[in-house]
This record gives structure tokens, sequence and C-alpha cells, in this order.
């Protein structure tokens, strides 16, 4: 069995309001996962093969959760705004880079002798460009950190890894660099066509917090409508005895009448064989040990 880890950014549970693109809009794939039920009265779902709940992601740190230290603490199982007293992003501070660098769900499926793959690609000019100022999102410094090479040209060629807005736009009209349109469907193939080689995958989407910080339902729709089919063709054609895992590292996206931030809770999804064993996860720093317990 294998672990779909999908972090998708900047989504927290909000108010049945007209600011809440997940109030004033309906997406099929969110709809299953949570029971319809996607606000900050949800109702939890706990079956032997569905989990949802909301968790915390302020980890008892004053202020707005930022993406460095709410990433951190997700991948690696410490609070991070507790160890530097704050929260702070988007990128990980000095302070806490050593738990991406050491401590991370990579190096712990790693130890326990299991594979572990981070399928999102960046251009070489990323690539190069961190590499000058060695500048990492919590992401990428983890998986350098456990010994991978970041997925670029040769991995989207070669359909083994996907672009962050996942219908490979971007790369071909901002870069010019030649890669083919894909659809959602066919980037959720790619996904479970890899699947079987690990014991964790995971993926990251970023443009949902990037439409909450916009303030816009027009962007949120444009980046939820390919996010909606993606996950709805992995629920409906994953393995059997292979489990999906979805949360977010803050609030932001659920509450347009704000640029900012949110203190709402995160969902949790949790979709397979063996998904109440995430029952037991109250916050960020839950999800890594609970994934570690089912591979």
């Amino acid at each position: 069995m294998a672990v779909i880890f999908l972090f998708i950014d900047g989504v927290g549970l909000g108010k049945r309001s007209e600011e809440n693109p997940f109030f004033s809009q309906t997406y099929e794939s969110i709809q299953i996962l949570s029971g319809e039920n996607f606000f900050e009265d949800a109702i939890p779902i706990k079956t032997s093969d569905q989990l949802f709940k909301p968790i915390d992601a302020n980890l008892d740190v004053e202020g707005l959760p930022q993406s460095g230290t709410g990433q951190a603490t997700l991948f690696s199982g410490a609070n991070a705004s507790k160890v530097i007293g704050k929260h702070f992003g988007p990128y990980p501070h000095s302070g806490i880079r050593f738990l991406l660098e050491e401590q991370s769900i990579f190096h712990a499926v790693q130890e326990v002798g299991k594979k572990p793959f981070f399928i999102n690609a960046y251009p070489p000019v990323f690539i190069d460009y961190s590499e000058k100022r060695n500048r990492w999102s919590c992401s990428t410094l983890m998986t350098r950190s456990a010994g991978f090479q970041l997925n670029s040209i040769k991995e989207i060629e070669n359909e083994t890894a996907l672009t962050a807005e996942i219908v490979q736009n971007a790369w071909r009209e901002r870069l010019e660099i030649d890669i083919p349109k894909i659809t959602p469907t066919d980037a959720a193939k790619r996904l479970l066509n890899i699947v079987p080689d690990y014991d964790v995958l995971m993926y990251e989407y970023y443009l949902t917090d990037k439409a909450g910080h916009n303030k816009s339902h027009e962007d949120a729709e444009r980046v939820m409508k390919p996010l909606d089919e993606f996950l709805l063709h992995i629920l409906k054609n994953k393995r059997s005895e292979d489990l999906v895992v979805i949360t977010s590292d803050h609030g932001n996206m659920e509450d347009l009448s704000v640029r900012s931030h949110t203190r709402n809770t995160v969902p949790l999804m949790v979709y397979g064989a063996g998904a109440d064993s995430f029952d037991t996860v109250e916050s960020l720093i839950d999800v890594k040990n609970a994934i570690l317990e089912v591979i």
C-alpha cells in the first residue's frame, strides 16, 4: 500500500457565507471528502475507510499562522512555531530549518526502509535561483535534505512528475518551456501510475493560498476547478489498498473578505482503508506520525 499525501496550501474551514468559495461554489471531491460539511461547524466523519475532521493550525502561538512554520510542523511533527516563538513564513526560518533537514517525514520514511517521493517539478530558473540564494521552500528543503534531486523538465517529459498548477500551462505560457498542456485527469492518471513505486508520495498545491491573498472569487474558482477534477479522479481510481491524506498548513482562501491568513481550523481528510487510524490527529503536529504508523 501507499499513502498519497496531498498538501493544499492555505485552506481552512470557514463560515457559511458568500465570502467563502466553498459555500458559494460546489466541488464534488470536497463534498465526497467532507460529507458536504466543509465549514467551521463541521461534523466529523469517522469510518474504517473515511475520516474528516477539523485540526488545529495555530500551534498554541498567538498571531496568524504562516506557511514556513505551518509546513515545517506538518512535515516534521515538531511544533516549529513554538521552537522560534512565533509564526513565520513563507520560507522556513533559520531556527527551524533543522526540522526539515534532519527530522522530516521523508527522513523517517527512509529510516524504516520505505520509499518517499515528492512528485512536484520545478523549472530550471527556480532551481538555479534557489541554489544561488540557498532559499528553499519547506517542501523543497525537505526533499533535497533527504537526498533527492528536485524534478524538472526531464521528469515532466517522462510523465513522472507534475507542475505546481497541475495542467502544465504556466511553464509553457510564462517561461516558454516546450511541454504539452494536460488535463487534471491526465495529471491524476500520471500520479496514480507511479504510486505503486513508492510508499509515501506527496504533491503540493499552493495556488489556493495565492487566490486567498488576492481576495478573488474568480481566482478561487479558477484554481479549484482543476484541483477538483484532479482529486475526483484520484478518489475514484486509486488502488483499494492506498490511502489518500489531504490537509493544509493554515486557513486563507475560505475567507475572501481579508487578504491575510486566518486562525481557522484546517481540514484533515483521509480516504481509504485504515482512515480511522487518523482519528487521534488533533493538529498539524500529529500528521507525520499518523502517516508513519500506516505505511
